[in-house]
């Protein structure tokens, strides 16, 4: 059976070696987060918040401590099993969206189900994107789309999978408010219809107090749950 929490994060410890001795990033967090919740990172620039995230993704390793996603301990895993992980369970949205220039939107949706090999990958990325508003921009590249839009193919391509786990960071910061709020009600959608576990960092109250918890870092210390 497994455990009602996807994520396990003990005693996490993060610190560079830097000119002048060491920096410490983030000391001794721990929590969990439990199937399907909505979490919330909020603290200051240079709390740690994209930092403990990219430690729960698997994309850094800490210093001391672990995290565990879905029962799986990170630190038991090479690159290539991280990168596994990843497949199998995450879905990303970025503040720079990251999408690839030289794909049109359809083709930069579609890109994650067939590397998965999943079959009808070009008849579900245009439903999604119709989904989200965008039936008419299926062969706009990035570079022809506003950046609200360019968020909302983002938004498609992290839940063409239906992944258990989403991570969202900083996901409206390169947009204006209304285009944010906008982006943000489709986040949230998309996270009901597919029972998404997410977790979400952000600098804005307005935006965390959406989620059903929040966590705020302050220093790198877990100051708030």
């Amino acid at each position: 059976m497994k455990s009602s929490a996807i994520i396990t994060v003990e005693n996490l410890n993060k610190w560079v070696s830097v000119t002048y001795g060491v920096l410490n990033i983030l000391y001794d967090v721990s929590f969990s987060i439990a199937r399907g919740e909505s979490v919330a990172i909020m603290g200051a620039s240079g709390s740690g918040k994209s930092t403990l995230l990219g430690l729960m993704a698997g994309l850094d390793e800490a210093s001391s401590g672990t995290v565990s996603l879905d029962g799986t301990l990170l630190s038991d895993l090479d690159e290539d099993g991280r990168a596994r992980l990843r497949a199998r369970l995450l879905g990303f949205v970025f503040q720079s969206f990251q999408l690839l220039a030289s794909l049109t939107a359809w083709e930069n949706v579609m890109l994650p189900l067939e590397l998965a090999g999943a079959r009808n990958a070009a008849q579900r990325a245009a439903a999604l994107l119709e989904q989200v508003g965008l039936a008419q921009r299926l062969h706009h590249y990035p570079r022809q789309l506003s950046g609200g839009e360019q968020q909302r193919v983002a938004l498609a391509r992290a839940f063409i999978t239906r992944p258990p786990l989403l991570f969202a960071d900083e996901p409206t910061g390169n947009l204006d408010v209304t285009t944010g709020l906008g982006v943000m009600d489709l986040l949230f959608e998309l996270n009901r219809q597919q029972q998404t576990t997410l977790v979400l960092v952000t600098h804005e109250a307005p935006l965390a107090e959406r989620c059903q918890r929040v966590l705020r870092l302050d220093a790198g210390r877990l100051v708030a749950d």
